[in-house]
C-alpha cells in the first residue's frame, strides 16, 4: 500500500507512514459501491500513476475538483480490495493477507497524499471545504477496514503463527505491527464497543478539522495593525516595507500590518523598540483561539480531549497518554514524567538566572535615560535577550543575517554537509511542474550517479500555509512498490520584497538543517515494505535523525562553506564565527522552559481522567493549573504553544510533544559519538545511513540507536548541550 497522508513532521499535522485506512482517527459508514464513469473522468490525473520521474505529481494538471471523485472512487476500490482479502477461501498467508493489504488502496493513498500536502502548503476555500467534508468519510473508511472482524481474524491467525511462516526479520515485524495496529484501532472490542468507537472517531475527525482551520484563520485574523512608521522603529527597511505591503493587500493603505506565526513568540519582538507595540504583538499572539470569536478553539479542544479520554477508557486505558505511550519508545507515562521532571527544575532555574541578566540590562538602560525601571515581561524577553547577547558576545542576529542568504545556505550548507557525509549530490531542475511558484526542485543522486530521490524546497510563509516547519513525502521508497522517494521541506520564512535577498536568522538556518534531516531519513530508506518506509518510526524517535543533522549547521568546515556575505561573498569573519559558537548555549534556560511548558501541558491534559477534563470555559484555567502543577509556571516564559493554538496536540503529537526532548537525548548521545569518532567523515555518514537512516521502521527504534552508538542512551549529554549541567570539556580548558 502506498503511503497515505503526507508525512508532515515538526509541525502540527505529523502523520506516520501507515496504510491508508489506518491514518485517520474517525468513523462513520463507508459505501463499497463501484466507481461510476462519472467518478472517473478521463481528465482526472489522480486516477492514474504519474508519468513523471519517480512518480512526481502532475501539479500542473491537478485541480481541486479532482479530489472528491478520486477520494470516492479510491475508498470504494479499497473496500473491494479488502472484501477480496476477506472472502478468499484459502487459509490466510503472508502473501494473500499482509502483502495484499500493503498493495491495496493505491488510488486513495495517492489522492490523499497530494491533497494533504497541498492543503497544508497552500490551502483555499475549496480545499478547506473538501477537508471538512471528507474528514468523517475517511474516518468511516478507516473503521470499515480496521473494525472488520473477518479481516482481523486473518491477521490474528498469522500473528499467532508468525514463527512458523518462514519469514525474514522484516516480514515477521510487518505481521506483528499490523496486528498491533488492528488491536489498537479496536479490533478486539465487542460489536457494541465498536459502535462507540465509530461514534468517537467520527466526532473527533470533524473537530480536528475545525481546530486546524480555526488555528490558521486566527493567525491571519490576529495580525497587528500599526498606524505609524515611527512605532516600527528597530525593524529593518525591508520588514517595514513588507508590513506596508501586507496592509495594502488588506485594504489599509498607509498603515502597517505585522503578521503572526503559530508560536507564542513572534519574529519581530527582538527588534521592536516601542515597548507598547511589543506588548500588543505578544498579547495578540497569546490570545489566539480564546477570544470568544468565531475562531475560538477552547470548546473545540475541550471536546477533543474528552473524546480521546473516552476512547482510551474504551480500550482499557486510564487516559489518552497511557494509551499513546504504550506504543512509543518511552513505553510508559512514568518514563515520560520522570524525564520531563528531571529537566524542569534546572530549566526554570536557568531561565531565572537569564531573567536576572535581562532585568539588570533594563535597570541600567532606564537609569541612563533617567526614567523609572519596569519589571521584565514576556514581551520584553526576546528584545532584551538580544541586547544581552550583543553585550556578552558582541554580536546580534542583524550581523549574522547578511552571511545567511537562503539559497546559498541550502546549496552550500545543507547540501554540502550531506555530500561530505554521504557522497550524495544535487542538481536543480526547472522542468518539473510546481504547486506554488515559491518552490525549488532538485534531483538527488547517489555517489555512483544513480538517482536517489527528488527534493522540493518550499521556504516562504504565506496566508494559505499552515505554521511551523515540516517534511512530507509525496512518494515513499519500498522494494515492494519499486519506488524511490519524492520528499519536500517546508518553512515559514518571511518573504522579502521583490528583488531583495532572503536573509535568514540563525534559527531559520538550523531549522533548514533540521528539516533536511527528516528528508534524508526518507531518501535513504531501503526497506521492502511501504509500512516501514522512511520516517515510519515511533513519534518519540522520528525527530532524532533530524536533530542530529542540526549539528552540521555550525560545524566549522560546513559553516565556512556557506556563511558568506550575500553582496561580497566574503566569508564570515573568524571572530564572528567564534562568537556564534561561543553563544550556542545562550538563552537555553528560556528555550528549554518554553518547550517544557508545552510538553508538560500536553502530558497534563492527556493524563487527566475523563471526569476531570475541562469544559470549554475552563480550558485556560486548566492550562494555568497544569503549568503550576509541573513547576513550569514562570510568567516571563510562557509555553511555546498555548492550548487553543497547540496544533501539535491536535495532530500526530497528542500526548507526544515530549518526543522532541526524548529524541534530543538520543541526538545528544549520537552527536557526542560522532564528535569522538572523527566528526564529518564519510565513514560516520555511511555508518549512520546503513545502521539507522535506511532502516525506517523495519527494526525496533531503540535497537537502531544501539546499533549506531553501541550503548544505552544517557541524559547527561543532553543536560550539557542545553546548558543545564557543566560541560567537562569547558572545565578542562
Amino acid at each position: 500500500m502506498k503511503h497515505p497522508l503526507a508525512v508532515a513532521l515538526c509541525a502540527a499535522l505529523a502523520v506516520s507512514a501507515l496504510p491508508v485506512f489506518a491514518q485517520t482517527a474517525g468513523t462513520g459508514t463507508a459505501s463499497a459501491a463501484p466507481a461510476t464513469s462519472a467518478q472517473r473522468p478521463a481528465d482526472n490525473p489522480l486516477f492514474v500513476q504519474s508519468t513523471l520521474d519517480l512518480r512526481y505529481p502532475h501539479f500542473d494538471q491537478i485541480q481541486d475538483a479532482h479530489f472528491g471523485p478520486a477520494f470516492d472512487a479510491g475508498m470504494a476500490e479499497n473496500l473491494r480490495e479488502i472484501e477480496a482479502i476477506v472472502d478468499n477461501p484459502e487459509a490466510p498467508t503472508f502473501e494473500n493477507t499482509i502483502i495484499a493489504l500493503e498493495k491495496s488502496g493505491e488510488l486513495l493513498s495517492r489522492a490523499r497524499v497530494i491533497f494533504g500536502s497541498l492543503n497544508g502548503t497552500d490551502t483555499n476555500d475549496a480545499r478547506k471545504k473538501i477537508d471538512a467534508d471528507y474528514a468523517p468519510k475517511f474516518a468511516a473508511h478507516r473503521d470499515a477496514v480496521m473494525l472488520n472482524p473477518k479481516l482481523f481474524a486473518r491477521v490474528d491467525t498469522l500473528f499467532k503463527n508468525v514463527d512458523s511462516l518462514g519469514l525474514d526479520a522484516e516480514g515477521k515485524r510487518l505481521v506483528e505491527r499490523y496486528h498491533t495496529m488492528f488491536v489498537r484501532a479496536g479490533a478486539n472490542l465487542t460489536e457494541a464497543q465498536k459502535q462507540e468507537m465509530r461514534r468517537i472517531n467520527a466526532e473527533s475527525a470533524k473537530l480536528g478539522t475545525t481546530f486546524s482551520q480555526n488555528v490558521l484563520n486566527e493567525v491571519n485574523d490576529s495580525a497587528v495593525v500599526v498606524d505609524t512608521v515611527e512605532e516600527l522603529d528597530g525593524m529593518t527597511e525591508a520588514q517595514i516595507a513588507a508590513a506596508a505591503e501586507e496592509a495594502k493587500t488588506r485594504g489599509m493603505e498607509g498603515k502597517y500590518v505585522i503578521t503572526l506565526l503559530n508560536t507564542t513568540g513572534q519574529p519581530p519582538l527582538p527588534q521592536i523598540n516601542n515597548r507598547a507595540l511589543r506588548e500588543r504583538v505578544h498579547k495578540a499572539s497569546v490570545a489566539r483561539g480564546s477570544r470568544g470569536n468565531q475562531y475560538d478553539n477552547t470548546e473545540v479542544i475541550s471536546q477533543i480531549l474528552k473524546l480521546r479520554a473516552e476512547r482510551a477508557n474504551l480500550m482499557g486505558y486510564p487516559n489518552q497518554a497511557a494509551f499513546i505511550l504504550e506504543d512509543s519508545t518511552a513505553g510508559t507515562v512514568e518514563a515520560v514524567n520522570d524525564m520531563l521532571g528531571q529537566l524542569a527544575p534546572a530549566a526554570v532555574a536557568n531561565a531565572k538566572l537569564e531573567a536576572a541578566e535581562l532585568q539588570a540590562m533594563i535597570d541600567r538602560e532606564q537609569a541612563a535615560k533617567g526614567e523609572p525601571t519596569f519589571q521584565l515581561e514576556p514581551w520584553d524577553w526576546a528584545y532584551y535577550s538580544e541586547k544581552v547577547r550583543q553585550d556578552k558576545y558582541s554580536f546580534d542576529d542583524a550581523q549574522l543575517k547578511p552571511y545567511f542568504e537562503m539559497k546559498n545556505v541550502l546549496e552550500n550548507g545543507v547540501f554540502f554537509a550531506a555530500t561530505q557525509l554521504y557522497g550524495i549530490t544535487f542538481k536543480e531542475r526547472t522542468d518539473l511542474p510546481k504547486y506554488h511558484p515559491d518552490t525549488w526542485t532538485y534531483d538527488v543522486f547517489n555517489e555512483d550517479g544513480s538517482q536517489l530521490a527528488i527534493f522540493i524546497f518550499d521556504p516562504y510563509a504565506r496566508a494559505s500555509k499552515r505554521g511551523g516547519a515540516w517534511m512530507n513525502s509525496y512518494v515513499s521508497q519500498s522494494e515492494l512498490d519499486g519506488t524511490l522517494t519524492v520528499t519536500a521541506n517546508h518553512q515559514n520564512i518571511p518573504k522579502p520584497q521583490a528583488g531583495q535577498p532572503t536573509l535568514l536568522t540563525w534559527d531559520e538556518v538550523t531549522t533548514m538543517f533540521h528539516e533536511f534531516g527528516h528528508s534524508l531519513h526518507g531518501m535513504f530508506s531501503d526497506v521492502k515494505y511501504p509500512f516501514f518506509s522512511g520516517t515510519s518510526v515511533p513519534r518519540d524517535f522520528v525527530e532524532f535523525p533530524s536533530q542530529v543533522n542540526e549539528m552540521w549547521a555550525d560545524w566549522p568546515s560546513v559553516l565556512a562553506n556557506y556563511a558568506k556575505h550575500y553582496q561580497t561573498s566574503e566569508p564570515m569573519p573568524a571572530e564572528l564565527l567564534a562568537k556564534v559558537q561561543a553563544a550556542a548555549k545562550f538563552n537555553q534556560g528560556f528555550a528549554t522552559t518554553e518547550y517544557l511548558g508545552s510538553a508538560m501541558l500536553d502530558q497534563y491534559l492527556h493524563q487527566l481522567p475523563a471526569d476531570q477534563l475541562p469544559d470549554g470555559d475552563e480550558v485556560m484555567a486548566t492550562e494555568a493549573a497544569a503549568l503550576k502543577a509541573a513547576g513550569i509556571d514562570y510568567a516571563p516564559v510562557p509555553p511555546r504553544y498555548r492550548t487553543p493554538y497547540f496544533s501539535h496536540i491536535n495532530g500526530g503529537y497528542a500526548a507526544g510533544y515530549y518526543a522532541y526532548i526524548w529524541s534530543e537525548v538520543l541526538d545528544a548521545n549520537t552527536v557526542q559519538w560522532i564528535e569522538q569518532n572523527g566528526g564529518l567523515t564519510r565513514e560516520n555518514g555511511d555508518r549512520f545511513r546503513s545502521t539507522l537512516l535506511s532502516r525506517g521502521g523495519s527494526k525496533d527504534a531503540k535497537q537502531l540507536f544501539l546499533d549506531f552508538t553501541g550503548h544505552e542512551p544517557k541524559i547527561e549529554p543532553l543536560l550539557i548541550k542545553r546548558g543545564l549541567a557543566p560541560d567537562p570539556k569547558a572545565a578542562a580548558n
